[in-house]
């Protein structure tokens, strides 16, 4: 750098403090270039050259020249990750991450400069409100590389708009779950959510397609690269008809399997997909049946994350292998053989997935299968499964006696004796003082029929929220119903399929789980013969998130990724020397602080923590009762809702 400087990258400590052990990078006039040797690191994640920044008399702005990204902190307001190519202002008293979380900086100028800030004004910020706004920034990264505050548009003083704020790093992904993207919402509120397309791709060579409902026209034309996956197996739940249709619709090579139901009145309802990669198996657990208005009209939940090949040969699983394992086993399909590079012909069974290295799996795995499950079995589905994991577990004092949300779309037939069996196993789990946590108490949030009413999809929307009026109208219910608010996530017009299960205090999370299961004794099993047996109908797959130690960089395996994410670059997918931090489950809402031993982990909660309860004028949804007035489209119920795209 010739000319003089006009400002400096000031080296910051991760609590924001000037680090003096560290020299300043001097900047002049024109391109200053910094990398790796210029802040004396050895850090491959940091290139040679890794941004620049180009300053002018009356502007100043940074470019990221490298294949990492750089997160930028606006006045301790706003911050922003700009990826490779890309380039932003800079004012004084920003401060800059290197790399996102790590190397922080602050950038201060040191003469006048145009309509730039004096250093004098500079200087008194510091000694006045400093502390506090380096408070405000340090809180935003202590969820670094999960909570991304993305710049743009007004400034806001609360967090009614939250979703806005969520971003995930893609080493992270497995963490947590994003919402489905809704076709008619504002951009803010479809940030960091997902379309069918965003995690269908890439060099699928087998896919398994589990659900409910399968319309396959609109997967199809919806999806084409999953048209031309060369072996594909759909598990559904369609009836006669439906089956017939999806025969002659699917292509040649599709497979069709629909799982035995042994017990009347059951169905096959998991919703998740299994997507073989030459690198290794991509696992998404979801809300969603493979029908248009799902995909594009209602309040989802999707998790996914993807797991290499193991190196050796398959051994004693972990916990999540043994319970897929297990699950897939029950379905029984017919087996098929294809042919995938350096293995050559291969079974496509349940036992298949033992080649996959699942150690570093981020949830656990909460199923159901229909059966009289008795002796060791009665702890390995639903609601018994769910209880036995809890109890392994310990949480913070403060969830002893926190209250539990049960939040679905399908209401069975219930009474007051299954629902406190269903509360014993939800409550179950030791705080850290070795005494159990204790009974919480059920809030149920449910759509009122004025959210119906006045959805995007008016009362259509109520076609998928069955809740026959027999089993509404209960009078036990009374005291659970609260109500569906979601305007933090932009979702309130949004009606719920997602299904989710949480015990919570404020906006932190004991625990949460995202699934298909409903609220029914069908989905979670009772509890029979002097609680022997567990009863259990139907198919049921769903993810649960715990307060579990994780590793600092997540697992950072994709199985469409080039090579491996840059943080591995010296030893791709070895986790041996990063740091384990017990994960701290929030809402997009919470807004405290953590510390060094913890990871905030933000969930995109859909709806308002704590739920309001019913009003006296709120009418919980039924959808075989009669409403006269005329929803946001004119129309009255009944009426015919077309789901699939074509039908014979």
């Amino acid at each position: 750098m010739t000319h003089s400087p006009i400002a400096y990258l000031v080296p910051l400590s991760p609590s924001l403090e000037e680090n003096a052990s560290i020299p300043k990078l001097a900047l002049s006039i024109g391109q200053n270039t910094i990398g790796r040797n210029d802040i004396w690191a050895s850090d491959k994640r940091l290139s040679r050259n890794h941004l620049s920044l180009t300053l002018s008399l009356t502007s100043s702005t940074i470019t990221v020249e490298g294949t990492n990204p750089v997160a930028v902190v606006k006045s301790g307001e706003q911050r922003r990750k700009l990826r490779a190519g890309e380039k932003a202002e800079i004012i004084n008293d920003d401060i800059i991450e290197l790399i996102p979380g790590n190397y922080f900086y602050k950038y201060v100028l040191i003469t006048p400069n145009g309509n730039l800030q004096k250093r004098g004004c500079f200087e008194g910020r510091e000694n006045g409100t400093g502390e506090s706004k380096r408070k405000k920034i340090r809180e935003g990264i202590s969820s670094s590389s999960k909570v991304e505050m993305e710049s743009g548009g007004p400034q806001r003083n609360c967090k009614d708009e939250a979703i806005r704020d969520f971003g995930v790093s893609e080493d992270e992904l497995a963490l947590t779950f994003r919402l489905l993207r809704v076709k008619e919402l504002p951009a803010w509120a479809n940030t960091s959510c997902v379309s069918i397309n965003d995690v269908i791709k890439g060099d699928i060579l087998v896919a398994i397609l589990s659900n409910y409902m399968v319309d396959m026209d609109w997967l199809l034309s919806a999806c084409p690269t999953i048209a031309k996956v060369p072996n594909v197996m759909v598990i559904h739940g369609e009836g006669d008809g439906t089956l017939e249709h999806m025969k002659r619709r699917k292509p040649a090579n599709w497979i069709l399997h629909k799982p035995w139901l042994p017990i009347s009145f059951g169905t096959h309802h998991s919703k998740a997909m299994f997507l073989v990669y030459p690198r290794g198996v991509r696992i998404i657990v979801h809300t969603a049946n493979l029908i248009h208005v799902d995909w594009n009209n209602k309040s989802q939940g999707l998790w996914m994350q993807d797991f290499p090949w193991k190196e050796k040969k398959p051994g004693k699983g972990c916990g999540f292998e043994n319970d897929l394992v297990d699950y897939l086993s029950v379905l029984k399909w017919p087996e098929f053989i294809v042919k995938l590079p350096n293995l050559g012909s291969i079974s496509i069974n349940a036992s298949f997935f033992k080649k996959f290295d699942y150690s570093h799996a981020a949830v656990r795995l909460i199923a159901s299968v229909p059966g009289y499950h008795t002796g060791a079995d009665l702890r390995k589905w639903g609601h018994m499964k769910l209880q036995s994991v809890l109890q392994e577990c310990t949480f913070d004092n403060e969830f002893k006696r926190s209250p539990l949300v049960y939040q679905f779309s399908s209401l069975g037939s219930l009474d007051e004796k299954w629902m406190t069996e269903l509360a014993i196993s939800m409550s179950s789990g030791y705080a850290e003082d070795k005494t159990p946590l204790g009974l919480g108490e059920p809030q149920i949030i449910w759509p009122t029929v004025e959210d119906v009413r006045c959805s995007l999809e008016g009362y259509a929307a109520g076609n998928a929220i069955p809740g026959p009026l027999k089993n509404v109208e209960k009078g036990f219910l009374k005291k659970y119903w609260a109500k569906w608010k979601a305007s933090h996530s932009g979702r309130c017009r949004a009606m719920p399929h997602i299904k989710t299960f949480t015990r919570y205090n404020s906006q932190k999370l004991a625990w949460f789980l995202l699934t298909s299961s409903n609220l029914s004794k069908a989905a979670w099993g009772a509890l029979q013969k002097n609680n022997s047996q567990l009863m259990i109908r139907s198919y049921e797959l769903g993810v649960l998130f715990l307060p579990s130690s994780i590793r600092r960089y997540g697992s950072g395996f994709s199985c469409t990724s080039d090579g491996c994410p840059s943080m591995f670059q010296d030893n791709c997918g070895s986790l041996a020397d990063s740091e384990e931090l017990r994960a701290t489950l929030v809402t997009l809402k919470w807004q405290g602080t953590s510390d060094s031993a913890s990871k905030v982990i933000p969930l995109p909660v859909p709806y308002e923590l704590p739920p309001k309860p019913y009003s006296s004028e709120d009418v919980p949804w039924s959808w075989d009762r009669r409403y006269s007035k005329k929803d946001v489209y004119g129309q009255v119920w009944p009426r015919t809702v077309q789901l699939y795209t074509s039908q014979d």
